[in-house]
């Protein structure tokens, strides 16, 4: 539509892709283990995007694999693992609202490390969002009092990781295309992964017959090629044409999807969770609204 950055419609639709992976990391751990699920969404979409982009690695500079590497561990592999960890635990929903922290640790790590600036706005839309996103959490832990929410560290270190690989991609790797960051990524932690693929007995009798683990597969295979391979270029695709700031934004909008899958799924949601949810949003506008 005339008159629309284009940044607003990458915001929206990784809103919807990324807020599902919650509930398919769920329905996947239902028939496998969560170092099984970690390792094989990274083999998987690792095969995806080699198949189909395989001569990108000719177009990676020397100097820029030392980036992709570290780019690849704090974005994708220990995340991979970390959330698939907490779910276990807490509802995918949760998971997902506790996932916005990720705005204002970027804004943080960007300032500190990285010496990016950010205006006062996209600073204040920031602390809004995390004030909904404080009181969404508070609410969460008083609807489940029997979820164990001290695996919350590992959604929050998750953020924390993404944060920075969102500093390093603006900083570092700038005038590298997506699609070949997501496949150099990849690249570097194909080997890792399939190593924590044996360690966790993946190819064993026993976890094949396991009665869930057909559909396990299908969607951890949905996850791997929607909710990963094609995110991440749209991802980092954002994060090169907007500011750190706002890219990281999509945080805010993943919540409201994934609780509307947990709903769907049995989850439960209630009135003052909704009304963070929409302060929330009004983080979203304040850190778009300072920017031209």
């Amino acid at each position: 539509m005339k008159g629309i950055p284009v940044k607003w419609f990458y915001l929206i639709a990784l809103a919807f892709v990324w807020g599902s992976t919650f509930i398919l990391m769920k329905k996947g751990l239902m028939g496998m283990g969560p170092y099984q699920l970690g390792a094989l969404r990274i083999v998987l979409t690792t095969l995806f995007l080699f198949v189909f982009g395989y001569k990108a690695i000719l177009h990676i500079e020397k100097a820029q694999w030392k980036w992709l590497l570290v780019s690849g561990f704090i974005g994708s592999f220990f995340p991979a693992f970390f959330l698939a960890l907490a779910e276990t635990q807490i509802d995918s929903s949760v998971v997902s609202i506790i996932n916005s922290l990720m705005p204002l640790n970027t804004v943080l790590l960007g300032f500190a490390i990285f010496g990016i600036a950010s205006t006062r706005r996209q600073v204040a839309g920031v602390i809004v969002g995390f004030i909904g996103t404080s009181l969404l959490i508070f609410k969460g832990a008083e609807l489940h009092p029997s979820q164990n929410y001290v695996y919350i560290l590992f959604v929050i270190l998750s953020t924390v990781m993404y944060a920075a690989n969102v500093n390093i991609i603006k900083r570092y790797l700038q005038d590298v295309k997506p699609v070949y960051i997501v496949i150099g990524n990849y690249m570097t932690i194909f080997i890792p992964a399939l190593l924590v693929l044996y360690w966790s007995e993946f190819f064993t009798e026993r976890t094949y017959a396991h009665p869930d683990f057909k559909m396990a597969i299908f969607y951890v295979a949905i996850l791997a090629v929607f909710g990963t391979a094609l995110l991440k270029v749209l991802y980092y695709k954002l994060i090169q044409i907007s500011t750190p700031a706002f890219s990281s934004s999509v945080t805010y909008l993943i919540p409201l999807v994934a609780i509307v899958w947990g709903l769907l799924d049995g989850e439960s949601f209630n009135a003052m969770q909704g009304l963070a949810a929409v302060i929330i949003l009004v983080g979203v506008f304040l850190s778009h609204k300072s920017e031209a």
